[in-house]
């Protein structure tokens, strides 16, 4: 952790019996982490409203919708444990620590991010559909406004795109002058880092602390595993404290209601709870299976149409469309065999590059150093590219099927608009 917001033994005892001294030092670790994370800049001057409001929508969006946190107040006054609970959250489902070290790991390669995994677009779009905690946007939203965004993120992208085929050219100028100067017969050429050891050595001592400051962050990370255990075990007892006293609480603000196990509940205080939870799941499995029923009618449909659709292809341009047919399901055969493809084309992380010779012993490796002269773990361009050139494809055929429904669904508005002629942009 940061030595800066690094947290006292002292603030973990007082954070467990939800001491209002430890908040501040709480919220500011955790905007410090998230920061660090998402690679912002932080400083010491931001006020304690805004680290808060950070705080809280990052959690939000890794999918910490605890209520009791997102209620604390903006002054940062309380909720010491709620906090602690946070960051053992992000310690153990986000792999907090692994993460920092990752980011702030010392990098003497040519390094790139390369990722052909399935993005879970879907599931992320119905995890965001409720509204946040501070609300959500207004009801109406200016469409120019919007368009104005588009063109200046597309803009924008454009340029990040021309900056970044500059600097593969240049790093490929590179790679290719120093050909055969680097020790390491995988690798055959020097990185942009030690090309500009080479030229300005006294830069060889800020090199040297940055590893001594990584080994000590490395070796303090060996000692947490040893001893993470014992941080769990510690965790327990602050649920079981949190546990104690929402049983007060409850008995304190206690009402009759009838209960659907009242022998169990008597003997275990969580059954009310779990209770509750099962007849939310139960509801919501009703609702799946309607919206199930109601989509397997609607597929239904579509599929009579398509079989209705079939006998007006017997008309003059049945060969095209046959044929148009055929490619589209050759395209949908590469990319279900691509899915079922073992889990080495799943390329996702950071990779090494390194400049590709014409004989096969030189191969493109990743950032761990190997000392066999075919790396494991070597991922080809052209593989990458062939992997991205699909995906492409792939999101192409969604767009246009989506367009295509669109542009149906404006039709069928636009026949029931009596007396209006409309004009496509």
């Amino acid at each position: 952790l940061p030595p800066g917001v690094r947290p006292a033994p002292d603030t973990l005892r007082r954070a467990r019996f939800d001491r209002p001294q430890a908040s501040l030092d709480f919220w500011r670790l955790l905007y410090v982490l998230l920061k660090q994370i998402h690679g912002g800049r932080w400083t010491e001057s931001d006020a304690i409203d805004t680290q808060i409001r950070f705080v809280k929508s990052v959690l939000w969006y890794h999918g910490y919708d605890r209520p009791q946190l997102h209620r604390l107040p903006a002054d940062g006054s309380t909720g010491s444990r709620e906090l602690l609970l946070a960051f053992s959250w992000l310690l153990h489902r986000l792999g907090l620590l692994e993460q920092l070290l990752a980011r702030n790991r010392v990098k003497t390669g040519d390094e790139t991010s390369v990722c052909t995994c399935e993005d879970d677009l879907l599931n992320r779009q119905e995890g965001t559909t409720e509204a946040g905690p501070e609300g959500g946007l207004e009801d109406r939203v200016d469409v120019r406004y919007l368009q104005w965004l588009n063109g200046r993120l597309r803009f924008q992208w454009r340029s990040l795109h021309a900056q970044h085929q500059e600097q593969c050219k240049l790093l490929h100028k590179i790679h290719l002058f120093t050909s055969g100067s680097h020790m390491d017969q995988i690798l055959g050429h020097f990185s942009i880092t030690e090309t500009d050891l080479v030229r300005q050595p006294e830069n060889y001592k800020q090199l040297l602390q940055l590893l001594e400051s990584e080994t000590m962050q490395l070796e303090a990370f060996l000692e947490w595993k040893q001893l993470e255990p014992v941080y769990w075990q510690w965790m327990e007892t602050v649920l079981d404290n949190m546990a104690e006293e929402g049983n007060m609480c409850e008995s304190q603000d206690a009402h009759a209601e009838k209960r659907m196990l009242p022998e169990v509940t008597s003997c275990c205080p969580w059954a009310d709870k779990l209770t509750g939870q099962m007849d939310r799941l139960s509801r919501d499995l009703t609702a799946l299976q309607d919206q199930l029923h109601q989509l397997i009618t609607q597929r239904k449909a579509a599929w009579w149409q398509k079989v209705a659709a079939r006998e007006e292809l017997k008309k003059e341009g049945f060969a095209a469309t046959a044929r148009k047919i055929q490619e589209s399901v050759e395209v949908k055969l590469r990319g279900l065999t691509s899915l079922h493809a073992p889990k080495k084309t799943k390329m996702h992380g950071s990779c090494r590059l390194v400049l590709r010779n014409k004989h096969p012993a030189s191969k493109t490796g990743s950032g761990q150093s190997q000392v066999s002269k075919e790396p494991l773990s070597a991922v080809s361009a052209t593989e990458v590219i062939r992997e991205l050139q699909m995906r492409e494809a792939s999101l192409q055929r969604e767009l246009e099927q989506l367009r295509e429904e669109c542009r149906q669904r404006l039709d069928e508005i636009a026949e029931g608009l009596e007396g209006v002629i409309c004009i496509s942009p």
